[in-house]
């Protein structure tokens, strides 16, 4: 358990992943508590002025050309999150839920969405508290999670299901036992607390520390792959990667020179041949774009959390509330998009690497890696398990947030489909990591069968050892897709180890 002062500088990415998966505690400072007062006092003095404003003094979508008499309104702030409530599908896992809650308190604190104090601390102290309402996974097009951030809220209203302690339970049952009320609603919260994109930018933190611990993995097992081929290793060449520097390829070799420090591999001579295949040619390029690639959607992440996404916007220092569409995630969903389709060249290089020191042709190694010979299985029958799950990255890499239907009568036709690109980025690294598994233990297999596992350098020793601590050395038959979703749990679970803390 940790502790989490938020002051003048917003959630990171890694601080959303420590609170929804390490049970971080977050802390809002006076100045954080100062900037959401001042915003929702600006929202009470468009209230009593009774001035036009979406979602305040009228109703919501088509509907926004309907004016809201005073007396409704603070009925119709209930009622927001009743009608918004239409997600179904499986309950997203509580780390995501905690996640989501983190980002629309970031959101918040910005400073634009309004919200009264009062209903942004029941939402923090809920947080801190570990209730965590069922919240259906599917239902936003991404123009606003307001599915799900309905289902939230009513939660911390007292209604429906909320999981607390591993148990769930009826939302107001739970709220008492941990001695909090049910979230209370003041001018336009109802609307503050539906009106953003916190599942889809709240998932996206936890894919990011995803892909970012795979990245890790996936170099070290391409580092032990090109030992296990006995490649040549001209390609990490400083000067070459210099010569056109293409993003991200340069330090992706620098990298891998480092996880190759002190190999026999670096001799003149070692490599077997002068040009391998392009999957092994070509991994400063790959690696380096999949680098990029995480970046980038990183930074579009960071401008989420540190951002007000609210319609309308609260402008404390002007005094005034602007309707516009801040909400829409099309630079973001188009870096998810890239990050998806960086994850499939990846997946692709580390399938042909993987089938390539399996043939004997390519490697000059027995056929599938097995010492017994060819009445052997060894790893042929993996190569299926490879090509599956290659297909099933490259399927999920093509684009979903290109169309969309028009709804609410039309008014709102163009979304981005944020959470179901993040969601399928997700998904993609779970494939690729069983891939990559399977590359470490292959190429584990091919070290040894070579005779050249004491020409390693430190790190790659390193690292032969993890794989060895997860998986036998191949020789009689054997089961081998529990090893593979075993060594793929750890990799998910562990940091890469580092003989030279590189």
């Amino acid at each position: 358990m940790t502790r989490l002062d938020m002051t003048d500088s917003p959630l990171s990415p890694d601080d959303v992943a420590a609170i929804a998966r390490t049970g971080a505690t977050l802390v809002l400072s006076d100045a954080a508590r100062g900037r959401i007062q001042a915003a929702h006092a600006v929202v009470e003095d468009y209230a009593a002025r009774q001035l036009p404003v979406y979602g305040l003094t009228t109703a919501l979508g088509a509907n926004a050309d309907t004016r809201l008499d005073a007396e409704e309104q603070a009925a119709f702030q209930r009622r927001v999150a009743d009608g918004r409530s239409v997600g179904v599908g499986p309950l997203l896992p509580r780390e995501t839920v905690r996640a989501m809650m983190a980002a629309r308190i970031s959101g918040m604190i910005a400073g634009g969405s309004g919200v009264s104090w009062p209903a942004c601390a029941a939402l923090l102290d809920a947080l801190n508290a570990g209730i965590h309402p069922a919240v259906p996974a599917l239902g936003s097009i991404g123009a606003g999670d307001l599915a799900q951030l309905a289902h939230l809220a009513r939660g911390l209203m007292g209604y429906g299901m909320v999981e607390r302690d591993g148990e769930l339970l009826p939302a107001d049952q739970a709220l008492r036992a941990a001695g909090l009320d049910p979230l209370p609603l003041a001018a336009r919260d109802g609307h503050a607390l539906v009106a953003a994109n916190s599942y889809s930018v709240g998932l996206a933190c936890l894919v990011l520390a995803d892909v970012e611990r795979l990245f890790d993995w996936s170099l070290v097992a391409t580092a032990l792959a090109l030992e296990g081929f006995r490649a040549n290793l001209s390609i990490l060449d400083a000067r070459a990667l210099a010569a056109r520097p293409a993003f991200g390829q340069i330090e992706a070799g620098a990298r891998l020179r480092a996880l190759l420090a002190g190999s026999a591999l670096w001799a003149p001579g070692a490599a077997r041949r002068l040009q391998d295949p392009l999957s092994y040619r070509c991994v400063p390029q790959v690696l380096g774009a999949l680098l990029h690639a995480i970046r980038e959607a990183r930074e579009a992440v960071r401008i989420e959390l540190a951002s007000s996404g609210d319609n309308p916007v609260v402008l404390a220092d002007d005094g005034v509330m602007l309707s516009q569409g801040n909400f829409d995630l099309t630079a973001f969903v188009l870096s998810w998009e890239r990050l998806g389709q960086a994850l499939t060249h990846v997946a692709t290089g580390t399938a042909h690497r993987t089938l390539k020191m399996m043939s004997a042709a390519v490697s000059e190694l027995p056929r599938y890696l097995t010492p017994l010979g060819p009445a052997w299985t060894g790893f042929g029958a993996l190569q299926k398990t490879i090509a599956a799950s290659e297909a099933l990255i490259r399927h999920l890499a093509q684009p979903i947030s290109l169309g969309v239907m028009a709804v609410s009568d039309g008014i709102e036709d163009q979304a981005s489909m944020a959470p179901a690109v993040v969601a399928k980025v997700s998904d993609g690294i779970a494939h690729l990591r069983h891939l990559v598994a399977i590359e470490l233990i292959v190429a584990a297999q091919a070290i040894e069968l070579r005779g050249v596992a004491d020409r390693l350098g430190g790190d790659m020793r390193a690292i032969q050892a993890v794989v060895r601590s997860q998986c036998a050395p191949l020789g009689e038959d054997r089961p081998l897709g529990p090893e593979v979703s075993q060594l793929a749990e750890f990799m998910a679970a562990q940091a890469v180890p580092r003989a030279s803390g590189v």
